[in-house]
């Protein structure tokens, strides 16, 4: 017998990453990350296409410099799939992808500098109606917060998380998600779980360097399966050293009876 599901889903605050919808009363949408070299154009669509076709709701590509960025932009033209640009430091790459029609940013306002850089960001986002996403991974906090914690916890996951969504608070800038991403499964659970009561924006569910096929599938498993049935997370990534065609067969296990294209 078919009842209701007995998970009741966190209530988030709904955002548009290209057509799709992320958040609120959306299906959780499946994500995945190319590994090819993103100036090498044609190998990047090639994957981008066969992600699609295994059932990927949104794809994340890096844009390390500014020849990627320009290559990013030949990427976006010739597949369907929304895109996020990786992002990490430099504004000016996120401004020239802004306007090559991205459709999400991977950025962290603290990391670019200067206030003004990070207002030109958020500016050109609000602007073209592109959301953007926080990352924050155990592996690369603040020197500032390592000394406080004297190691990765999930209150400075949380604490990193926060610094960045108050950037965006000040410029009145809501439409973000955010993930707090760890190698060490029970800590990226208590960190999302943290932030879960914190914020009304959508989480980006992940375990960071999961792990090859089996074991990443396993690790990830338990952490993403634990956050799921406490209602917790509106996209999902599983980070797999694998094909990523590997991530998407995983992630749809999360989202069955059926994919979102099927349930709408």
């Amino acid at each position: 017998m078919h009842g209701e599901s007995p998970i009741k889903r966190r209530l988030s605050r709904k955002i548009w990453v290209g057509s799709v919808a992320v958040g609120g009363d959306a299906p959780i949408a499946v994500q995945s990350m190319t590994n090819t070299d993103t100036n090498d154009v044609a190998a990047t669509v090639e994957q981008i296409r066969r992600l699609e076709a295994a059932g990927a709701d949104i794809v994340r590509v890096s844009v390390p410099d500014m020849d990627a960025a320009e290559a990013f932009g030949r990427i976006k033209q010739q597949v369907n799939l929304p895109l996020v640009a990786d992002i990490h430091f430099d504004y000016q790459i996120a401004l020239r992808v802004a306007e090559l029609g991205v459709d999400c940013l991977r950025i962290n306002p603290g990391n670019i500098g200067r206030e003004d850089r990070v207002k030109a960001v958020v500016e050109a986002a609000r602007d073209k109606g592109i959301p953007i996403r926080i990352g924050v991974n155990a592996g690369s906090l603040e020197k500032d917060l390592q000394k406080k914690y004297g190691e990765p916890t999930p209150e400075a996951l949380v604490e990193s998380a926060l610094r960045h969504v108050e950037h965006l608070d000040r410029l009145n800038f809501p439409d973000f998600k955010v993930s707090v991403k760890a190698s060490d499964v029970f800590m990226a659970v208590e960190a999302y779980r943290l932030l879960a009561k914190q914020i009304d924006q959508p989480l980006h569910l992940g375990i960071t360097e999961a792990g090859g096929l089996r074991s990443g599938t396993v690790k990830s498993s338990v952490g993403l399966g634990m956050l799921l049935a406490d209602g917790i997370g509106d996209t999902i990534r599983i980070s797999l050293a694998a094909d990523p065609v590997e991530e998407i067969k995983v992630c749809l296990l999360y989202t069955s009876p059926s994919p979102r294209d099927k349930r709408q």
